[in-house]
């Protein structure tokens, strides 16, 4: 009876002791749980519209950190690690019991390690709260954290976190870093050496960095492929050995770097999310980029440019290039030129021409006055400073001549122009308490690179305004109500414009496009589209300076036409005519259209006798950016002058040029920077002088 008693009181001991244990076991794992939120900690992501990687961001301890799921990785990668590190890795609870003690045999016989015990979670446990020795203690702790983890993840869990945390020289964690940048791809298809090197990496991450130790990453993959689980899962020692053959890659390359300017909007729109995904292609993206670059090394100092382009169907913003060079601070690249507020030029003549044809004022072949003109004391002048005549409106829309576009405007109304600007939601900025007048036609607002190519996809959309988006978050519309134009306007206007000459060297591509340079030579442009795309193109420099001998034509153009080609996209064939379009012979026109002309302020008032010479570039007093500063050779100036008699004699600081000219436009290469003086003789003797300063 007391041996009962006392083997009840022991037994009822004991269960206390292990109850007593679990519970202070359970307390502890409560108070003491393992970093699982701090582990999470990824780099930021912004990502195309198809999900594929356009550009990361370090996290804030400096890693390029990016969240990798088992479903982002080759297979067989995953069949590799787990035979490679932890053949158990699906049975055991954290701690491998079986390689533990054949570690501690091995460690007793040999008198040294043969093999570890280190289990896929003992390692994320160490990924996670690395240790600062290799003490017993530090390794006792790696295994609690182990079990810790196992209770609160699953197995993929766990996984995941591996893939996304391991190792891999540098700043490099995960697998899809390294395969980044080691291989330029994602790793969702491995060769099996491509696999092997990123299981062997991890294991001493710095001493076998192919990219500095390629000798050591090349043995250390060997060791992986030569063990037989790895070779089964393979399929063999055949695969294994052809595998080994592989070289190593020695270099390191730069992981995705596009969109600068939208990938900064993105993160400042959402701060605190890991991926932001836009509305861009990666490709094209790329194509436009790659088109940037290029060009960049050929701009004058301080130049930059832009692109844009959508797409007119969905409103989308396929492709954005905000400057030349996102890092050059002598560009001021880090300024997205896509939203800055600047002169459009001669961009806007299409619209005035898209209002004449609705209102029936004119037909292509309707011919129309460009001969110097006095609008109520506006007296515009071509870019060229000469004039045609007589010409039909698709000349003078294809030649962009400003005498014309003014007439038509003055027909058609400024005001109403700027209506329909605000149907596309598009509102140009004005001169500060001016109305609308005739200036606007040849750039007299303020209007962004994504306005241009929101106002012409309404043209590549048959007349329908669609509102863009930002490409990150603001969603693109379809702007309900009334059209920007009816559709026989819109086709006429791109029948005229898609018969523009491409510029030089130049394939002909099927593109409608318009070319527009502001005045004193600030920003040229070229917008263009088929029967889909629209794509803007804006050459200048950020602070407003002037570029001598830019033009829209010269300098956008051919960037306009070289995107197009590179960004991958197929070209769509332009609408056909609907109904009611028609393009007829001036002699099949009626009376009213075969020549326009206007019976109020555009009364030709030219004067059968020249106006005395004026200068007109440089203005008075202006302070000419021509690169003395850069230390470089200068550029040359352009001379620009309007009026007086030809021929013209040049003088610069009272030495003439090299010869008399009869065009109106001319070329000085000063001799240093400095004050100058420059004057011009016309054949009556008559003169014009300014005075600028060349830096």
């Amino acid at each position: 009876m007391r041996r009962a008693v006392k083997w009840t009181l022991g037994a009822a001991g004991v269960f206390t002791l292990g109850v007593s244990a679990v519970f202070c076991l359970a307390a502890a794992d409560r108070a003491f749980p393992p970093p699982l939120e701090a582990a999470r900690a990824v780099s930021a992501e912004v990502l195309d519209a198809d999900g594929n990687l356009l550009r990361a961001f370090a996290t804030k301890d400096g890693f390029w950190r990016l969240k990798t799921l088992a479903a982002d990785v080759d297979p067989q990668f995953l069949r590799m690690l787990v035979a490679y590190e932890d053949r158990r890795f699906h049975d055991h609870s954290g701690i491998d019991l079986y390689a533990m003690g054949r570690a501690v045999w091995q460690f007793a016989s040999h008198g040294r390690i043969v093999s570890g015990a280190s289990t896929l979670s003992m390692q994320v446990a160490r990924l996670i709260e690395p240790r600062e020795n290799r003490s017993l203690l530090a390794k006792l702790k790696q295994m609690v954290r182990a079990v810790q983890i196992e209770r609160r993840l699953s197995k993929a869990d766990i996984l995941d976190l591996y893939l996304t945390r391991a190792p891999y020289g540098g700043n490099l964690e995960g697998v899809r870093a390294a395969s980044l940048a080691y291989f330029g791809k994602e790793p969702r298809r491995l060769s099996p050496a491509e696999a092997a090197l990123l299981v062997a990496l991890p294991q001493s991450p710095e001493a076998r960095r192919p990219d500095r130790f390629p000798e050591a990453a090349r043995a250390a993959r060997q060791g992986v492929l030569a063990r037989d689980n790895v070779a089964l899962v393979l399929g063999g020692e055949s695969e294994a050995e052809r595998a080994a053959l592989v070289p190593v890659p020695d270099t390191r390359r730069q992981l995705p770097a596009l969109a600068a300017h939208l990938a900064e909007a993105a993160l400042r729109k959402a701060p605190g999310e890991q991926r932001h995904v836009t509305t861009l292609r990666k490709s094209i993206q790329e194509g436009l980029e790659a088109v940037a670059n290029a060009a960049a090394s050929d701009l004058p100092p301080k130049t930059s440019l832009a692109m844009l382009m959508a797409d007119s169907v969905t409103g989308e913003i396929v492709a954005e290039v905000g400057s030349a060079d996102y890092f050059d601070v002598s560009r001021s690249g880090w300024i997205d030129m896509t939203r800055v507020t600047r002169s459009p030029g001669s961009t806007l003549k299409p619209f005035i021409y898209g209002l004449a044809f609705e209102d029936g004022l004119v037909a292509q072949e309707t011919i129309i006055e460009d001969r110097p003109s006095d609008f109520s004391g506006y007296r515009p002048r071509n870019f060229d400073m000469s004039y045609q005549g007589d010409v039909s409106i698709r000349q003078a829309l294809q030649l962009s001549l400003n005498v014309p576009a003014v007439r038509l405007l003055e027909g058609v109304g400024p005001s109403k122009l700027m209506v329909r600007f605000r149907r596309a939601d598009v509102r140009p900025v004005l001169p500060a308490n001016e109305a609308p007048g005739l200036a606007i036609g040849l750039g007299g607002v303020g209007m962004t690179l994504k306005d241009l190519v929101q106002l012409y996809a309404g043209l590549a959309n048959q007349g329908w305004p669609v509102i863009l988006g930002d490409g990150v978050r603001d969603e693109p519309k379809r702007e309900g109500g009334q059209p920007l134009l009816d559709p026989v306007a819109v086709w006429t206007v791109t029948d005229i414009l898609s018969d523009v000459l491409p510029p030089q060297g130049a394939r002909k591509l099927g593109l409608a496009y318009k070319t527009g340079t502001s005045y004193g030579y600030r920003d040229a442009w070229s917008v263009g589209y088929d029967g889909r795309y629209v794509l803007g193109v804006w050459v200048g420099r950020p602070d407003n300076g002037a570029v001598p001998g830019i033009t829209g034509y010269g300098t956008a153009a051919p960037l306009l036409f070289e995107a197009f080609a590179r960004s991958g996209v197929a070209i769509t064939a332009h609408p056909s005519a609907p109904p009611g379009a028609q393009r007829l012979a001036l002699t099949d026109l009626p009376l009213g259209q075969r020549r326009f002309s206007t019976l109020s302020n555009g009364l030709i008032r030219a004067s059968s006798r020249e106006p005395a010479p004026q200068i007109v570039y440089p203005p008075e007093g202006a302070r000419v950016d021509l690169g003395a500063r850069s230390g470089g050779d200068l550029s040359p100036l352009v001379l620009k002058l309007q009026g007086g008699r030809a021929p013209f004699r040049w003088l610069a600081n009272g030495k003439p040029l090299e010869e008399m000219s009869r065009k109106r436009t001319s070329e000085w290469l000063p001799d240093g920077a400095g004050y100058s003086t420059l004057t011009v003789i016309d054949a009556m003797g008559r003169a014009a002088t300014v005075r600028v300063f060349i830096e």
